[in-house]
């Protein structure tokens, strides 16, 4: 299951020096199975409805986004853009680690503390804000708010 060691994720980091290291890239695929994208990103999200117990519609209507476009997503017809992704993060009411995993299998860079956008989202992930609590959080600070 590709969440299934959600808390134990391992950064690109330390997963490039493990396939430095590796002599055997079979031994590393069994090893890391858990980490790599192997699910399209609506297959994914089909799996965080089952582990978050929500409903699409929740998730749409928690991420402010349009919910005929939610519905394309997990259908896989379109491809959320970085801010998508992080609005349905939201959507999950994901903890940091979850947020980070999710940006990961869209394919989107985790959110980087030394950028003041996302160290402002970062603060809103772990204060357990709504998607418009962060959007006013960026607004108050002259920083343009999620899509």
């Amino acid at each position: 299951m590709i969440l299934a060691e959600v808390k134990g994720v391992k950064t690109t980091d330390e997963l490039t020096n493990e396939i430095c290291k590796a002599t055997d890239m079979v031994d590393y695929f069994e090893k890391n199975r858990a980490e790599l994208q192997l699910n399209g990103f609506s297959e994914s999200l089909g799996q965080w409805l089952k582990i978050k117990k929500c409903t699409k519609a929740a998730v749409a209507r928690r991420s402010g986004l349009n919910r005929a476009y939610v519905y394309q997503i997990f259908l896989g017809l379109k491809t959320p853009s970085r801010d998508k992704v992080i609005a349905l993060a939201f959507g999950f009411a994901m903890d940091l680690t979850e947020t980070k995993k999710l940006l990961q299998q869209a394919g989107y860079r985790e959110l980087y503390a030394r950028d003041p956008r996302d160290a402002l989202l970062i603060s809103s992930v772990v204060h357990r804000q709504t998607i418009l609590e962060a959007n006013e959080l960026l607004y108050d600070n002259h920083i343009e708010c999620l899509e």
